[in-house]
């Protein structure tokens, strides 16, 4: 069961934020988006065995983003294993997470798959030769067994705007067929890409999806293994040195565990042998993050020692 202080911890960091004035913008970039109320937050923390403390609008259901970024990359490791990294890199950016002067300086090869040239190779590796149907449908499959949780589903309104917007998705992914790092069609790994961005998830869904990360590597409730702990540990490093685009380092200093942030104002956090959280808020700051998401993790690692560089 989840301590009393856990459960106490997140009912006052919750209670603290809902009086926090400064809030960040919503990405109103991306039209759907854009009509977010920037006054919800949500958090929940699961452990090993699903018991949930939550607070605020955990149970309402938001646009994941590039909190979707882990998910994929998880399955696009299973296709293709560590060849994957000779075609994306693992460093931070040091840039915007949509950056195409990069880009070029790589020559085509993206600096790590959390930033949006790299989650395209990655959405071309699930593709694999199918459609974006059941590409999308591999991924969808993939959330519900790991979040144990049918009802996760993908925002198709979100998906459009995002179609009807990406000229700069489509301008990276161009350049990346150019440099023949994409082997499906541009318009079919767009539109992959854009509809596993708009996947729509809870506070709790999430933190139950991220579980097998915080778990080396292995599902909870079935103890079957998800992926390799030798894996898990892989792609929580990268969470750690890249989920937060420009801001990672900043994230790294300040809270000290891996995590993944969106647009959509998601964070997906893991705390290795000890939780899953994830955290909502739709206002974002200058690199993309979620405000008052990125504080509660700060208040709520510093309060629990959960620091992966120490108590």
């Amino acid at each position: 069961m989840m301590s009393e202080k856990l459960a106490e911890t997140v009912a006052e960091i919750a209670a603290t934020l809902s009086a926090r004035a400064d809030r960040g913008r919503v990405a109103d970039y991306i039209p759907e988006l854009a009509g977010v109320d920037p006054g919800q937050f949500g958090i929940a923390v699961a452990d090993a065995g699903g018991h949930m403390a939550t607070a605020g609008d955990a149970a309402t259901p938001f646009s994941i983003q590039s909190v979707s970024k882990v998910f994929a990359l998880t399955l696009a490791l299973g296709k293709i294993g560590d060849s994957i990294w000779h075609r994306v890199g693992r460093e931070p950016s040091g840039n915007a997470f949509n950056s195409i002067t990069q880009l070029e300086y790589e020559k085509g090869i993206p600096r790590n798959p959390f930033i949006n040239a790299g989650a395209l190779v990655v959405s071309d590796v699930i593709l694999s030769g199918h459609t974006p149907k059941v590409a999308l449908g591999e991924v969808l499959r993939f959330l519900h067994f790991v979040a144990d949780d049918e009802t996760i589903f993908i925002d198709d309104k979100v998906a459009r705007s995002e179609e009807a917007t990406g000229f700069r998705n489509a301008a990276l992914a161009n350049y990346l067929r150019a440099f023949g790092n994409l082997k499906n069609p541009v318009e079919m790994v767009l539109g992959t890409y854009f509809h596993q961005c708009a996947i729509a998830m809870t506070c709790r869904q999430l933190a139950m999806a991220g579980r097998y990360l915080a778990f080396g590597g292995r599902h909870p409730t079935s103890g079957g293994g998800v992926v390799s702990s030798d894996r898990a540990k892989r792609i929580n490093a990268l969470m750690l040195t890249c989920g937060h685009y420009d801001g990672s380092g900043d994230f790294a200093f300040r809270v000290g565990i891996p995590a993944k942030s969106g647009v959509g104002g998601g964070i997906l956090a893991v705390v290795p042998g000890k939780a899953s959280i994830a955290v909502w808020s739709p206002g974002l700051d200058a690199q993309g993050n979620s405000v008052l998401g990125s504080d509660a993790l700060e208040m709520l690692s510093r309060r629990m020692g959960w620091s992966v560089f120490g108590d």
